[in-house]
């Protein structure tokens, strides 16, 4: 078994009682793991598995796929205070979806989990707004080396990884900005 510290980024249902849950964690990067009979009642996952808690998870590592087993998760932090605004679990959830398609899979990448786990406090304390999107698109770009002076840093992210999660601009219409400068 494999243990790591990570963020759930992304929930699927995987049949009526299951869930696949994407995690961004600092030792592994980001995995995919399937939490067994997680949508039942009486599930040891009950009330731990929902976006952006961040926990100690236990995973049984598949020979076959990308998809493991998840055996034990403990809640470290729920950052319930994301949901309190539409603008605030959107831009939370564009911060995982941009991690998802610019980095690859079980690569451990300890800085931008970081970044992650630092954007996702400041919006505990801080509403929503188009200048923390932009910071972090900034902060992506300098970790991964792509950003360059005077090309902003979601064009630099664009132009390095073929495009940019669709609810970017929607992010940027929500917080009061359609262009985005993209």
């Amino acid at each position: 078994m494999d243990k790591a510290r990570g963020i759930v980024i992304r929930l699927t249902r995987l049949g009526d009682t299951s869930l696949i849950v994407h995690w961004c964690t600092e030792e592994a990067g980001l995995l995919k793991t399937v939490a067994k009979g997680a949508r039942r009642a009486k599930s040891p996952f009950a009330g731990k598995l929902d976006l952006f808690v961040e926990a100690d998870l236990v995973w049984v590592p598949s020979r076959k796929s990308e998809l493991h087993i998840l055996k034990e998760a403990e809640v470290a932090e729920f950052r319930t205070e994301l949901r309190r605004s539409y603008a605030d679990t959107m831009l939370a959830a564009y911060f995982g979806q941009l991690l998802e398609q610019v980095v690859e899979r079980e690569h451990p990448v300890p800085e931008l989990f970081d970044l992650l786990r630092r954007a996702l406090s400041y919006l505990v304390k801080t509403p929503a707004d188009r200048r923390t999107l932009l910071h972090y698109e900034r902060q992506l770009a300098e970790l991964l080396g792509v950003g360059h002076e005077g090309l902003n840093a979601g064009a630099a992210l664009e132009r390095a990884f073929g495009g940019l999660p669709r609810s970017r601009a929607d992010c940027l219409a929500l917080l009061g900005n359609d262009s985005g400068g993209v």
